[in-house]
């Protein structure tokens, strides 16, 4: 048996990570290389890649066989194709349209039947409220309207038939000094 030994200037390389364990305390790990876990799952992985991989292929193998026998006809044929699919495009762009406006008017009557709805639903509540607002201010005009007569009728009063007099001569009196 042969010994290998090794030259002296050849150093041998590890790669190394930091790792924060869960007390917070660093270690350094030398990592060697992909795990099995990862080489398990390239194995199993490289099989349906390339299974996928040539269907595509022969997906596009068809398809361009297809084009191929296809074409002539479709120049032959342009005249009418053309038209036809024109038509049929806008069809169902109209018919699209037609759906879209259909949806669009359905929606905007059915929000304003709701804002009626609420609108109604809640109006015979606000004709209470302003009735018994209307009532209460009737209420409070008549009472206010008691106390200035009352007191327009105490000032009356106090001032008598003399002040009543008095008021009506100096009117006059200041009648006469502005002729």
């Amino acid at each position: 048996m042969a010994t290998h030994e090794r030259p002296a200037n050849l150093v041998q390389i590890h790669t190394t990570q930091l790792r924060h364990d869960q007390g917070g305390a660093r270690s350094l790990i030398l990592s060697q290389g992909p795990s099995k876990g990862k080489i398990l799952t390239v194995m199993a992985l490289l099989p349906v890649g390339g299974i996928l991989l040539g269907l595509a292929g022969i997906t596009l193998a068809g398809t361009m066989i297809g084009l191929a026998l296809a074409t002539p006809v479709f120049v032959i044929l342009s005249p009418v194709i053309i038209p036809a699919a024109l038509t049929v495009g806008l069809a169902v762009a109209g018919f699209l349209t037609s759906g879209t406006f259909w949806l669009t008017g359905l929606s905007s009557l059915s929000f304003l039947v709701n804002c009626v709805r609420q609108a109604t639903g809640r109006l015979p509540e606000k004709m209470e409220n302003v009735k018994g607002r209307m009532q209460d201010m009737a209420v409070f005009t008549g009472k206010k309207t008691k106390e200035v007569g009352q007191k327009i009728k105490n000032k009356a009063h106090e001032v008598g038939p003399e002040g009543q007099g008095q008021s009506q001569s100096q009117s006059q009196g200041s009648g006469k000094l502005e002729k």
